[in-house]
């Protein structure tokens, strides 16, 4: 399912629902110059049979060429738990640079000694052409775009500010569903609330576009509010204090399944969206830790 907002002066949003992992990916582009980022890709995946499949990239290319843009960055908010990010194949076909927030080695680090990965897998992020700090800028096209470093639901996680849209992830859900969970390995509540709350200041009217949306009573999928719908209308923010959050999420949180993709994806993702090198028979394997996680998930 496609979704495109048009804002004069602001940047064009194109969201991509993929129904398999409830995830959006997003074409975002400046009108004046043609130029646009690409953010939060996804690889297909089926965990039953192994197979890898390109769909979901080749439909935002097919959008890029329908609409004569010129990608200019591969952007991923976070190491995502939930699908294979796509940014390397993406890269392959249009030259791109990809990005991601700086604190994405840490995220290595974790998961290098969960995996159990050899010695010399580098856990500096090299597998990015760049790594974002808190406040970094760049441009899309004419359009300024600023980074905000946005930890809770991983120790990765940045939010793109692109004009009046905000990316923000697994931070925020759309207000009918609330918030991420924060349970992951590094992931913290008391930090998703500070990073929730430092999007907030953001003005009112500014769009902010989520990562994923579960279709709360059965809904059509959504994945644009404003600042000030969810001020006004997310039950984990609305008359909410800190404290109440916290205890809010962690009871939540110990609810909640673990995704079936997260020892699949991470050492996927922890790569920069590279799968596994083929050995020596042709094939390609991913290794799934036993006994690691004792039940931590991602919505």
């Amino acid at each position: 399912m496609i979704s495109e907002r048009i804002s004069r002066g602001q940047p064009v949003v194109a969201g991509f629902f993929e129904p398999r992992t409830f995830s959006v990916q997003y074409v975002v582009s400046d009108q004046a110059s043609g130029d646009c980022v690409i953010i939060d890709p996804v690889l297909d995946f089926d965990e039953k049979s192994g197979a890898t499949a390109t769909r979901s990239a080749d439909a935002l290319l097919d959008y890029i060429r329908r609409q004569g843009l010129r990608v200019t960055r591969i952007l991923d908010t976070h190491p995502h738990a939930d699908h294979f990010s796509s940014a390397q194949y993406l890269k392959s076909r249009t030259g791109a640079p990809t990005g991601i927030g700086e604190h994405v080695t840490r995220v290595q680090r974790l998961w290098k000694d969960l995996y159990n990965l050899p010695a010399t897998f580098p856990e500096d992020g090299s597998q990015w052409d760049q790594l974002f700090a808190d406040g970094d800028t760049f441009q899309v096209g004419t359009l300024p775009a600023r980074v905000m470093f946005s930890p809770g639901h991983t120790l990765a996680s940045v939010t793109y500010v692109i004009g009046d849209a905000a990316f923000v992830h697994d931070t925020l859900f759309q207000p009918d569903f609330g918030t991420a969970r924060a349970d992951f390995p590094g992931g913290d509540a008391t930090d998703l609330w500070h990073s929730m709350q430092e999007i907030l200041t953001l003005p009112p009217e500014t769009r902010l576009f989520t990562g994923h949306d579960y279709m709360p009573d059965g809904r059509e999928p959504e994945w644009e509010s404003t600042v000030a719908e969810q001020r006004a209308r997310n039950p984990h923010i609305a008359g909410v204090s800190e404290q109440d959050f916290v205890r809010l999420r962690q009871a939540r949180d110990a609810e909640l399944p673990m995704p079936k993709l997260i020892l699949h994806s991470l050492q996927v993702n922890i790569r920069g969206g590279r799968l596994p090198e083929t050995e020596e028979n042709g094939r390609r394997y991913l290794r799934i830790p036993l006994d690691t996680l004792d039940g931590a998930a991602s919505e």
